[in-house]
């Protein structure tokens, strides 16, 4: 369904401004009266734009990533501790200093102030709290025991961000090596190389071929380095655009995952996140259906995300897991292994953490072998290409200052 941006009031005069999924947008409306509320403004998410987007761009949900993570450990310490769900509310309202954070917060304890279940009143919040989080919770509060569950919750929303934050990591370095050099390489084309150009044109020397084609190439960066500039970022831009379109997303997908090392890389990661979802919820109560459910929307492949969806219908039909998963032939062997001891075992929940924090591992090792080999070789090759065009500039003033002496 299409994402929609909404700005609406609620019951104390106060603005909310939020994403919800919908059919259209008087549905948006409609969902948000429901629940209380009056509907301001709705439209496509995709529609933003101009200087209200870019403030957007760089501003913190009030509830993602460490945020998150505190807050659900925070809640748990302070439920295992005696304390009841409103008062726990009620001290966490004082600890953020963002007040959009603690509007919501506000909103929460008013709810279940007013009889409404926990999960319930984080469903309302219109999207800050993921599928993911208000199932769990769910799960927790008809098992009676929401402090663990919500711990539970916490480790696995660390464990999820520390490997988000390890594959940026890996690829940041690399990243800003390339970029830097890359300048350093235009600016010596198209501001140095020419400035030798025109003093052996004025010298009316001869030059080899090779330190002509280098010299022409610096004339042609100095003359048009901003289609150079321009050319990547409008293909970054059309790529970015193009991953909309679902059949060029499942292409595209489809094509990383059959590269060598990418693809096994995608898939081990796609594989840990999956396996974590999947035995987190299971472990808290909730059913495999659900989980499988749930477990497609976390994925970033949409072709591993299509072979969970054939499985979770395969698994309604009296399917083993790790049968069904291994129809697509795209998630790896020793997975599949592994759930497949843990169905055979009655311990699916267990195996299934147990798969996450192997192919994490793996994935790990993984991306500190590949920063260990892709930094020398970006230097090496960035080096050499400087290199080149210093010998092929030097060279004939070498030749000049020889003949003349």
């Amino acid at each position: 369904m299409p994402l929609y941006r909404y700005k609406a009031l609620n019951a104390r005069g106060e603005m909310l401004d939020g994403q919800m999924e919908a059919a259209s947008d008087a549905e948006v409306a409609l969902r948000l009266q429901e629940q209380g509320h009056l509907p301001v403004e709705t439209k496509p998410a995709s529609a933003g734009g101009g200087e209200a987007a870019w403030r957007t761009l760089f501003k913190p949900k009030p509830f993602a990533g460490e945020r998150l993570v505190q807050f659900t450990q925070q809640l748990a310490t302070l439920l295992g501790a005696g304390q009841p769900l409103d008062r726990s509310l009620t001290i966490l309202l004082e600890l953020p200093e963002d007040e959009t954070a603690k509007r919501t917060i506000a909103d929460i304890r008013d709810a279940v102030r007013g009889g409404s279940s926990l999960s319930t009143a984080l469903e309302r919040q219109h999207g800050t709290f993921g599928k993911l989080y208000i199932n769990m919770v769910r799960a927790g509060e008809a098992g009676g025991s929401l402090h663990e569950t919500l711990q539970r919750l916490a480790d696995y929303l660390e464990r999820s961000r520390a490997l988000r934050g390890r594959v940026i990591n890996a690829l940041i370095y690399p990243a800003i090596l390339v970029v830097m050099v890359g300048l350093s390489l235009l600016f010596l084309l198209g501001y140095v190389v020419p400035q030798f150009a025109a003093m052996y044109e004025s010298l009316d020397a001869q030059l080899p071929l090779f330190s002509r084609i280098v010299l022409g190439i610096g004339l042609f960066v100095r003359d048009w380095w901003i289609v150079l500039v321009a050319v990547p970022a409008l293909a970054g831009w059309w790529f970015d655009r193009k991953r909309r379109d679902p059949a060029f997303r499942a292409r595209f997908d489809e094509w990383l995952l059959r590269q060598k090392f990418a693809g096994t890389l995608v898939a081990r990661l796609e594989t840990a996140r999956l396996a974590r979802t999947l035995g987190t919820l299971l472990k808290n109560g909730v059913p495999l259906m659900t989980a499988l459910g749930i477990g497609r929307n976390v994925l970033g492949n949409t072709k591993l995300a299509d072979d969970v969806e054939r499985a979770a219908d395969d698994v309604k039909n009296g399917v083993g897991l790790s049968t069904a998963l291994a129809k697509g032939k795209r998630f790896p062997r020793l997975a599949l292994q592994m759930i497949q001891v843990g169905e055979e075992s009655g311990a699916l929940d267990t195996m299934l953490l147990k798969t996450a924090d192997t192919f994490e591992r793996e994935t790990g090792q993984a991306l500190d072998r590949m920063l260990a080999a892709l930094v020398p070789v970006i230097t090496l090759v960035l080096a050499g290409a400087v290199g080149i065009v210093i010998l092929a500039v030097l060279t004939p003033l070498y030749d000049l200052t020889n003949a003349i002496g």
